[in-house]
């Protein structure tokens, strides 16, 4: 009989060796780890495994592992620096999808208006860090088209933060509640911003951490990720908690030290936790469900790439053209980890059905696969870039 110790091994052997195969097509090869979570949705013999709650545990590990990245990189001096055309392209074409997307959510799937507007804004959001590769290949990280998809790739962030406020504010509103509830969870929610305002203004004591040994410093990384998970946790609000965390410790550890404690907790994070967090986001999937409507997934597809290229030639005509206008919307249509653990957070929440979840995480996949072959095929064919 295959034990816990045995599956992280399968897991992280799939991973590695399917990994290196999707990064010849410009796939990034921790999405393998999805495909496995894919396939063990259509037949699992490791079904005691998967159901343990220390899989469960590890794997909601990975997603707070995941949002603390997220917060950690988020330059917000460089949010201040975006020109009108970044901030304008951003908000236009963001909301120009989930506009649709809520129509598609609300007419065809039966869901209120407001979910319907969350669960398409989360999936309206952009995983820009896909494609910065195939920019810098190319060498057009520093042209017009590859700074405004980095461009509003960073602003997308402070959406994605206001969409995991609403989902945490959807969640408070669907939980019972009492006077000490309430009082509990306003306590909680205090105290979670107080500690991270308190570090962001800590930044001159902060250079005493800087003569502090890196195993030290990682110590301190995890003490404070888990006191903001830990106090999070009891207003409900553990993803926000991870994502402000993040945020804190960007503003607090001294620059010299940043890059190193960066690559060490995404080391931990890319080569332990995320993998097991996109087998569990995979596992769950009904795919009997996608199978009697696939035409669900071509839909979402088609409602939110075309919302992404009309978009894009509305707001960017003018600046860049028809074609990079083009190249911008297909660019801006790849989606990675945030949205995925927002859609997994309503999931888990009872705030959507599993054929919801399962078209959305399935409709991911289809995206991860199209856009960098599509977005670097067409790069070449217009003569935007060359090989080489």
């Amino acid at each position: 009989m295959i034990n816990l110790f045995i599956f992280f091994a399968i897991v992280f052997l799939f991973t590695f060796v399917i990994g290196k195969l999707m990064e010849r097509i410009r796939v990034p090869w921790i999405f393998a780890a999805l495909i496995f979570g894919f396939l063990l949705a259509i037949y699992n013999p490791f079904t005691s495994i998967t159901s343990l709650p220390e899989f469960t545990f590890l794997a909601q590990l990975g997603m707070y592992f995941l949002l603390f990245i997220i917060g950690f990189e988020l330059d917000l001096d460089k949010l201040k620096k975006q020109g009108k055309f970044i901030i304008k392209a951003t908000f236009f074409i963001i909301f120009l999808e989930a506009f649709f997307g809520s129509l598609l959510v609300h007419f065809v799937f039966g869901y209120g208006w407001f979910i319907s507007f969350v669960v398409a804004l989360s999936f309206a959001t952009v995983g820009e860090a896909i494609l910065i590769p195939i920019l810098d290949e190319f060498k057009i990280v520093n042209t017009k088209l590859g700074q405004s998809i980095i461009g509003i790739g960073t602003l997308d962030d402070m959406i994605e933060i206001l969409t995991l406020i609403l989902v945490i504010f959807l969640i408070g509103s669907n939980a019972p509640t009492t006077h000490s509830n309430i009082a509990l969870i306003l306590i909680s929610l205090f105290t979670l911003f107080g500690l991270a305002f308190g570090l962001t203004k800590l930044k001159k004591e902060s250079a005493k951490f800087g003569f502090l040994g890196i195993e030290n410093l990682f110590l301190f990384v995890l003490f404070i990720l888990f006191l903001f998970l830990g106090v999070g946790e009891y207003a409900h609000a553990s993803a926000i908690a991870a994502l402000l965390s993040g945020i804190a410790l960007k503003t607090f550890i001294p620059e010299e030290r940043l890059k190193t404690i960066e690559s060490e907790v995404k080391t931990m994070c890319y080569g332990f936790f995320a993998p097991l967090f996109f087998v569990w986001v995979g596992i769950t999937m009904d795919i009997s469900y996608l199978v009697s409507y696939p035409l669900l997934i071509l839909l979402v597809v088609g409602v939110s790439k075309g919302a992404k290229i009309l978009g894009s030639l509305v707001i960017g005509k003018k600046e860049l053209g028809i074609k990079k206008s083009i190249l911008l919307g297909i660019g801006l249509s790849v989606r990675f980890s945030t949205s995925i653990i927002i859609i997994k957070i309503l999931f888990e929440n009872g705030l959507i059905n599993i054929g919801l979840y399962s078209v959305i995480v399935a409709s991911s996949i289809v995206f991860k696969f199209i856009v960098p072959v599509l977005f670097s095929n067409l790069l070449v064919r217009w003569k935007i870039a060359k090989v080489g």
